[in-house]
């Protein structure tokens, strides 16, 4: 059985995103179990028993699972090969089934009831027309306070500003929920604790709109009474869900990272280290740029100004032998406007705006929103 999803990417040309994936099998047993495992990714399939029947469907169809039964008759039928067909089978023990695939075309072959996982991610895959994968940006402080989660909620807002498509995750447990910094504590949506129970990766569009939002913003916070632990299945499979169809996101890591905030790091581009310019701060963001050197190619720092002993952004990137990302001068009324729920960033002018429209530029993105 094959172990990632196939690139749908192609598979139905100039379909209809209402499309639904199709099942051509006669095996009750086969189509129920098909029919369960599109169900599980909030999925609805077209089934139809016989080869000739399928013919409607089968070019534009974002996916086709050929029941094992079936592959003599689709053959004989001519339905001419295309990407996205999927061979399923219950025999573990049918040599037959390999040859089968061949002379059928078909990309994967997957055996019940190994592949069930893997078989819930073909169907959210194929559920998702837009073929996006955002563009991850970890930001982590390097030292507590540093400032990372007003900098991870500023870089968010900066991208909504340039009209991408931007979710935010709150990585750090202990943080206290990054839905408080929002302003958005009260409003209704599921956070970690609630998708605990999360298998597989869930359609885009079910795991964004289930989520508390600001305006356009999908965030996934944490709450105040739940465990500390994400499990790392969760934050990858998560992290999967919200990377499909949109543009970027933004992940606010721990300090202390766990298996859950590895998984994250290695999933960035581009991971920002928060840096007051102060030489104990240097000293503890030298461990935390050691973390993410390890996890992530691309590591940066962002230097808050000023600092007490008046030392420069040079010196501290000298000191961590990193580059530069941004720097951050002291922005007044920042402090009070957190407390009254006023997000950091929503000022377009303001230190955090600027830098995080100069991280968004180095991430390839076009400049729209000229005013930041």
């Amino acid at each position: 059985m094959t172990s990632a999803p196939p690139d749908l990417t192609h598979a139905a040309p100039g379909a209809d995103p209402n499309l639904r994936p199709l099942a051509i099998t006669d095996d009750p047993q086969l189509l129920d179990d098909i029919i369960r495992l599109a169900a599980a990714a909030g999925v609805t399939v077209d089934a139809v028993v016989d080869a000739h029947l399928a013919r409607r469907y089968w070019n534009n169809a974002p996916l086709v699972i050929v029941g094992s039964d079936r592959v003599t008759s689709c053959v004989v039928a001519g339905l001419q090969r295309r990407p996205g067909v999927v061979l399923l089978s219950a025999d573990l023990d049918d040599g037959g089934v390999w040859e089968a695939a061949v002379r059928l075309g078909a990309e994967h072959v997957a055996f019940l009831p190994d592949a069930e996982e893997w078989l819930v991610d073909v169907f959210a895959a194929a559920a998702e027309p837009d073929q996006r994968r955002a563009t991850v940006v970890g930001v982590i402080g390097g030292r507590g306070g540093a400032g990372a989660t007003s900098l991870a909620i500023a870089l968010t807002l900066a991208s909504l500003r340039r009209d991408l498509q931007t979710v935010l995750v709150d990585a750090d447990p202990l943080g206290g929920g990054i839905d408080l910094a929002l302003g958005i504590e009260n409003r209704p949506g599921a956070r970690w604790p609630d998708l605990a129970d999360a298998r597989g990766r869930a359609p885009r569009r079910m795991l964004t709109d289930s989520l508390p939002s600001l305006g356009e913003l999908a965030v996934l916070s944490w709450d105040r009474t739940s465990p500390t632990a994400i499990p790392p299945v969760l934050m990858t499979s998560m992290l999967a869900s919200t990377r499909r169809g949109n543009d970027v996101l933004v992940v606010d890591l721990p300090r202390s990272p766990d298996q859950a905030a590895a998984i994250a790091m290695q999933m960035a581009t581009m991971i920002i280290v928060v840096v007051p310019a102060e030489v104990r701060a240097i000293a503890a963001a030298g461990r935390i740029c050691g973390t993410a050197n390890r996890h992530c190619a691309d590591v940066r720092i962002v230097v808050r100004l000023p600092g007490p002993a008046r030392l420069d952004a040079g010196t501290v990137a000298d000191a961590l032998a990193l580059p530069v990302a941004g720097v951050l001068r002291h922005e007044s009324g920042l402090a009070t406007g957190l407390e009254r729920g006023e997000p950091p960033g929503s000022r377009r002018r303001s230190p955090l705006a600027r830098v995080s429209g100069r991280i968004l530029d180095e991430l390839g993105f076009s400049r729209t929103d000229v005013a930041a």
